[in-house]
């Protein structure tokens, strides 16, 4: 191994080292179910678990991945910086419904953002048991706040020795907390320091190692022998892997030398995340069901089968009577989790049971359906046997399963033939429930407000729910399919099919003109129902959905599978369900884009065409409209010949809708008629203070207006509770004008409005903004505007030196963050000027 590669994997595996520890301590801290570290991915947006404890990771696959961008608690914590705090369902679905459809469970959860001095790596995250009041929170939230600061600067040392170290790409590791209590049988701690190479072990540990109760240490080589004859190898190279720092292995399941079933348990030297070691020592448990314990004996006479799981979904013991129920070798149950140990339990509703059950206080039961037939061979019909009754009852570090032969419930669903044939599903991948598919889905879709934001609900919510990898949209416009999304397809593959009409033999039109869905467990069966149809694959599968709402045609939807596999009558049933959701989210959005269309384009007529111009003056403005809702809002801006001088202003009318636009359109008349009756800047505040009351539109406005003399620099500026104008001096500096102002205009007819001198200097710039420039979500508008300054200072001098910039590319940088962001909450104008030291010469 090079060194730069040896390097690279020591810092992998104190990266994990690091967060397996912190989450340990946040259980600890917050008496929780688990807890779990996310971290930034190399692609952007997208968050990935890198640590999970205390859970089994294939049940929570579907929660691997966060966008930064998704209604969800760890992507509002990382995105905005703040802490989320659910202390129950109750909050957790009124504030996240998306989440708590998808774990509609009793617990309550905590996350907090993980960052340094200048940048969020992740979220540590904890679930934990539920409360009514918030206020109990408070000591817990602490603790994480200073276990998320402390991760925080650990991680931002580790990224500054190699840049882009912290970022994580893969599945999480997932790793059993150390057990408080133990089912039965006995446990054993044991430490290793790897400089002397010596264990030293609890009483009942020496007597398996076969020394004295309060014994001398012995060698790493006979403990591991003692311990587990048959792997004493694997023992030793787990001992090893931690000693160097490396991630620690998962619970090893080993052979105690009678060939009952051991766990053992390590973990590498103690790490705080201050990197200290303390102390440097291995440390780990043995835990030994053991044939004599009386626990366990006791279970193996009772008349009902009996497992026990650790948080991982590890079987940890089994009574006789559940092998035979299970029809399952007590061997092939011990140590290896439920679902592999009996594989025809790897279903979906066993899996939403076992999620209820690790994250609720309360039992869960339920019936499941057992094969026919005996031995380890699967039956032709594996569903056609009896029924069995499972109870999962929760606990701190374990949980205990009931098995006991049940009945069919009469009006319990069976399961189709082709659920029957098909083989069972790994788990986590496509494990939504059932039920909670088109919940979840119908919830993302109610905050999709175009087309391409359906798609991309669609993309995130559906495909990953049943397995697909590829997925295509078509709208309908004038009796002709139109391609609105797609994703996973060839490049260049779908462009033959843009436009096709509605009398074209294809089953993108064909399930749309006859209403019905088509599926197609092959690609076989699809080049044979549609002969000399292009297909982008050899192997797969294919479900096309007419997207129909109200009864009206409005497009079609294709999914694409890398496999063949079959479609149950459940799976066919809840995606016709789906496409008539979407259907209804997209004709919600066609109309939405028409009906904005056209409040864009009334804004746009209020806003001025052209500004006034002045050979001693450059002026330029922008306007960005919000993004929520479809309403328009009322800021304005405008640049008026006043006298031998110009008047610049800008101003934000309360609210949105029409009616804030059309008082903005009144007072931006008002403003203008003032100024070009070249009145002083308190008398244009004070009468459109007056007129604004008058109109008794129960609305109030920002205002600022500066009247500027281009010739002398001199301004006089005056302001009605608007945010203070930034002025650039031609050396680059930036400031804040700390302009004395009034009331906002419209609340007080005796309100008064001081004016204030500045001068500005040739090659100066003036700043005048809205909030929506500034103002975020749970951040103090003063953060913002310090951002705006300092934007400005780097944006550059307008042309009036050598390789300066344009005032208008200023103004496209200073607004070019907002111009990205999907999700403006508010509309934002923004109007620069500058003086010029001469005119500019005529082309």
């Amino acid at each position: 191994m090079t060194g730069s590669a040896e390097s690279a994997k020591r810092r992998s595996g104190r990266l994990a080292a690091l967060l397996i520890d912190v989450s340990a301590q946040a259980i600890s801290a917050s008496g929780g179910h688990a807890a779990g570290v996310y971290l930034r991915s190399r692609t952007p947006g997208l968050l990935r678990l890198a640590v999970l404890e205390g859970l089994p990771g294939p049940l929570f696959r579907p929660w691997w991945r966060v966008h930064a961008d998704r209604p969800f608690p760890v992507a509002d914590s990382f995105r905005l910086g703040v802490e989320v705090a659910l202390p129950n369902a109750t909050e957790t679905m009124r504030r996240y419904p998306q989440f708590a459809a998808a774990l509609p469970f009793q617990f309550g959860s905590l996350s907090v953002p993980v960052a340094g001095a200048s940048q969020v790596f992740g979220v540590l995250t904890v679930l934990r048991p539920s409360t009514t009041d918030a206020t109990e929170l408070m000591p817990v939230r602490e603790r994480l706040g200073q276990l998320a600061g402390e991760l925080g600067a650990a991680l931002e040392k580790l990224d500054g020795q190699v840049p882009d170290t912290v970022a994580w790409d893969g599945g999480p590791l997932c790793v059993r907390p150390p057990a408080t209590r133990r089912p039965s049988g006995h446990v054993g701690r044991f430490s290793w320091r790897p400089e002397t190479g010596e264990v030293t072990a609890d009483a009942w540990l020496n007597g398996v190692l076969g020394v004295p109760p309060e014994g001398e240490p012995v060698t790493v080589e006979s403990f591991a022998a003692a311990v587990a004859p048959a792997d004493a190898e694997r023992v030793l190279a787990v001992l090893r892997e931690a000693a160097g720092g490396r991630s620690p292995a998962l619970p090893l399941y080993v052979r105690a030398p009678h060939g009952a079933p051991r766990l053992v348990e390590v973990w590498g030297p103690h790490t705080d995340a201050r990197g200290s070691a303390a102390p440097p020592a291995v440390r780990g448990v043995v835990l030994d069901p053991g044939p004599d314990s009386v626990a366990d004996a006791a279970a193996d006479l009772l008349p009902d089968g009996v497992l026990c799981l650790d948080r991982l979904g590890h079987v940890v013991y089994a009574n006789p009577h559940a092998a035979r129920l299970l029809r399952r070798p007590r061997t092939d149950l011990l140590g290896r989790t439920l679902w592999e140990g009996v594989p025809w339990l790897n279903q979906p509703t066993l899996e939403d049971h076992l999620r209820g059950a690790l994250l609720s206080p309360d039992p869960v039961h339920f019936h499941v359906r057992r094969p026919s037939g005996q031995g380890r061979e699967r039956p032709p019909h594996p569903f056609s046997g009896d029924w069995l009754a499972l109870s999962v009852y929760p606990g701190a570090d374990f949980l205990t399963c009931t098995v006991r032969l049940g009945h069919r419930v009469a009006d319990a669903p069976g399961p189709s033939e082709a659920q029957a044939q098909a083989a069972p599903q790994p788990p986590g991948t496509g494990s939504l429930s059932p039920l909670y598919r088109p919940i979840i889905l119908a919830i993302a879709l109610t905050e999709a407000v175009t087309a391409r934001q359906v798609s991309a609900v669609v993309m995130r919510e559906l495909l990953p729910a049943f397995g697909g990898n590829r997925l295509a949209i078509y709208l309908l416009q004038e009796r002709h399919l139109y391609l609105a999304w797609e994703t996973g397809f060839p490049k260049g593959f779908l462009a033959p099919f843009e436009g096709v009409g509605m009398d074209e033999r294809l089953p993108g039109v064909e399930t749309l003109t006859s209403g019905r869905p088509l599926f197609f467990e092959s690609m076989g069966q699809l080049a044979d129902a549609y002969p000399g149809i292009a297909l982008d694959a050899e192997e797969g599968s294919r479900a096309f959905l007419p997207l129909i709402a109200s009864g009206r045609p409005v497009g079609s939807c294709i999914l694409g599978f890398d496999r063949p596999r079959g479609f149950s009558n459940e799976e066919r049933t809840v995606l016709t369900a789906l496409a008539g959701l979407i259907a209804h989210a997209m004709e919600k959005a066609q109309r939405y884009e028409s009906e904005a269309a056209l409040a864009r384009g009334l804004q746009q007529a209020l806003l001025p065409r052209r500004l006034s111009q002045h050979p001693l003056m450059e002026t330029t403005g922008r306007y960005l409209p919000g993004t929520q809702g479809m309403e328009v809002g009322g800021d304005w801006y405008d640049v008026v010949a006043a006298g031998d001088g110009m008047a610049l202003v800008i101003g934000d009318v309360q609210g949105h809708g029409v009616q804030a636009a059309a008082t903005m359109g009144q007072l931006r008349s008002a403003v203008r008629a003032f100024a070009l009756g070249d009145r002083p800047p308190d008398e244009v505040m004070s009468g459109t203070n007056h007129l604004l009351i008058d109109l008794d539109a129960g609305l109030f406005a920002s205002c600022c207006y500066i009247r500027l003399d281009p010739a002398t620099g001199l301004a006089h500026a005056a302001v009605a509770g608007h945010p203070r104008p930034l002025l650039r001096g031609p050396d680059g500096r930036t400031q804040v004008l700390d302009l004395p102002g009034g009331v906002v205009l419209g609340v007080d007819p005796q309100a008064r409005y001081p004016v204030t001198n500045l001068r500005v200097e040739p090659g100066a710039v003036l700043a005048l903004y809205t909030d929506g420039l500034v103002e975020r979500p749970g951040v103090d508008i003063d953060v913002g505007i310090s951002a705006l300054r300092v934007a400005l200072a780097r944006a550059g001098a307008p042309g009036g030196r050598p390789g300066g910039r344009s005032l208008s590319s200023m103004a496209d940088r200073l607004t070019a963050s907002a111009r990205h962001t999907a999700d403006r909450p508010d509309d934002i104008a923004l109007l620069l000027a500058t003086r010029r030291s001469r005119p500019l010469r005529p082309m």
